[in-house]
Parts: C-alpha cells; sequence; structure tokens
C-alpha cells in the first residue's frame, strides 16, 4: 500500500511535531508525567500518535536514531 509524502508529513506535524517541539518532554507532555523518557518509551509514543491518524490498512514502523550506531 501507497501513500502520499503529502499525508505523511501533515500526520508526523498532528501527531509529533505540534506535540514534542521546543517541549519540555518529561514536563509538558502528559504521555511522559509518569514514564520515564528514554528512547525507548519516545519510540513507543509516536507510534501510538501517528497509529491514531495513519489509516489502519497500512503497516507503521518507527524508528529513532540516537548515533549512527544507536537506534530503537
Amino acid at each position: 500500500m501507497v501513500i502520499n509524502i503529502t499525508d505523511i508529513k501533515q500526520f508526523i506535524k498532528e501527531a509529533v511535531m505540534d506535540v514534542l517541539d521546543h517541549k519540555n518532554i518529561d514536563k509538558d507532555v502528559p504521555y511522559f508525567k509518569d514514564k520515564v523518557s528514554t528512547t525507548e518509551n519516545l519510540a513507543i509514543f509516536v507510534w501510538q500518535q501517528l497509529r491514531e491518524l495513519v489509516p489502519s490498512r497500512l503497516q507503521l514502523f518507527v524508528k529513532i536514531h540516537e548515533t549512527d550506531k544507536n537506534s530503537v
């Protein structure tokens, strides 16, 4: 299944950027009030946020690169 890149950009803007950009994740994002803000938990959060917007017929993968050698 394919999806328009413009739609993907809008999903990311709504689900991730508008929620996290220029925020103190531990204090300003309700999801992290009771969770440690590890990269693993951030990946779970991003996946859950996007899953609400991306059509369910599409598979969804989230990969966050911490360094050149480390990713979640």
